[in-house]
């Protein structure tokens, strides 16, 4: 396939918007690069943590965090929005590999350097039968030598986008690394966004990480972390709210997203909070859908969405994610986000509609 037919084809896959009236242009993102194993276990109860309980391997493909939620973007808003990970793989057949999908997709992968000797990120999910899950991910892979020497070398690029620019930084890389990303971005004033595990919410918050985000995309659990409020102690609109609250004690200015499966999703634009609940489907496998939804906000304020219509973007790119076995669907892309839309039974804003148009 020639360059031109490539090309073609990504702008047939792409949501339908106008490259001049992009608000963003440039994406770049740190976060794991890497690939995993998915095990389904037997039983609904949650693991407990001295059992042993029987299950087994899924053939399914698995991504970590930064491909997942930059496939997407590169899918649905290039080339009018030039897509850059920034991260390592090893010099293994799995890094190898993930680097020569992202490239084929189309990001420009200057910016991911194969690091001789170490191997490339890998993550074991574990699956319940319902499809939730859990992810466990090695700490000494090559996305653990992302450094902020590394990241000091994409300052000019982060230049030369100008205020078109927009960041992510995402878990799997070290909160050093990000945390450098992160200033380096708003001292170019470019749009700033991350998630966290609730693991590193503590060390974030520790570290000044949110004073210098303009959007923080969460799910209920990691949201429950900011608001100190156990999941089971209240309600999830409940919990968003206080979440909501202890951020803006840091960070006035924050937009906050929080993500809660079939409870829909809970978007605050620094004035309102707006509930879009979720889109009813068959899931066959949640993984990497809250990574989809991140990727989906990203994509509508790329294209100059207002938050809650950005919300309902990610919704659909949410929703349609989990009918893969694969935590990326492959299948993603204008069309089958407009059938999903059509199929299902929530209203959605015209500026959707004409994003899916044909």
């Amino acid at each position: 396939m020639g360059t031109l037919s490539v090309r073609s084809e990504m702008k047939a896959r792409a949501l339908n918007f106008n490259p001049r009236n992009l608000r963003y242009t440039g994406l770049i993102g740190t976060g794991g690069i890497g690939s995993g194993k998915i095990f389904k276990l037997q039983g609904d109860h949650t693991l407990g943590r001295e059992e042993s309980r029987s299950g087994h391997f899924l053939d399914v493909k698995d991504y970590c965090k930064q491909h997942i939620i930059l496939h997407y973007a590169q899918v649905l808003v290039s080339p009018g929005v030039l897509v850059i990970p920034l991260g390592k793989v090893g010099d293994d057949e799995i890094g190898i590999e993930l680097l020569k999908e992202m490239k084929q997709i189309g990001m420009d992968t200057t910016r991911v350097e194969k690091v001789p000797g170490n191997s490339t990120l890998f993550s074991f999910c574990f699956q319940y039968p319902d499809g939730s899950g859990g992810n466990l991910s090695t700490d000494y892979s090559a996305s653990a030598k992302v450094d902020t020497s590394f990241i000091d070398k994409v300052g000019i690029v982060l230049k030369e986008f100008g205020n078109k620019g927009m960041i992510m930084a995402a878990p799997e890389v070290p909160l050093s690394a990000r945390k450098r990303l992160l200033q380096l971005g708003k001292e170019e004033k470019l749009f700033c966004s991350a998630a966290f595990t609730t693991g590193e919410i503590k060390n974030g918050l520790d570290a000044g990480m949110i004073s210098n985000l303009d959007l923080i995309a969460l799910n209920l659990d990691e949201a429950s972390a900011f608001a100190g409020i156990a999941v089971e102690k209240a309600d999830p609109a409940s919990l968003v709210i206080s979440a909501i609250h202890e951020l803006q004690s840091y960070n006035p200015n924050i937009q906050v997203c929080v993500t809660a499966g079939d409870q829909g999703s809970w978007c605050w634009d620094g004035h309102q909070i707006n509930l879009f609940p979720a889109i009813k489907t068959a899931a066959i496998n949640t993984a990497g859908a809250g990574d989809a939804f991140f990727s989906g906000i990203l994509c509508g304020l790329a294209v100059g969405l207002h938050l809650f219509d950005a919300q309902q973007l990610a919704s659909l790119i949410a929703g349609l994610s989990v009918s893969s076995p694969h935590t990326i669907h492959w299948g993603i892309e204008r069309k089958s986000i407009q059938q999903f839309m059509l199929a299902s039974d929530q209203d959605f804003s015209a500026v959707i509609k004409d994003l899916l148009a044909d």
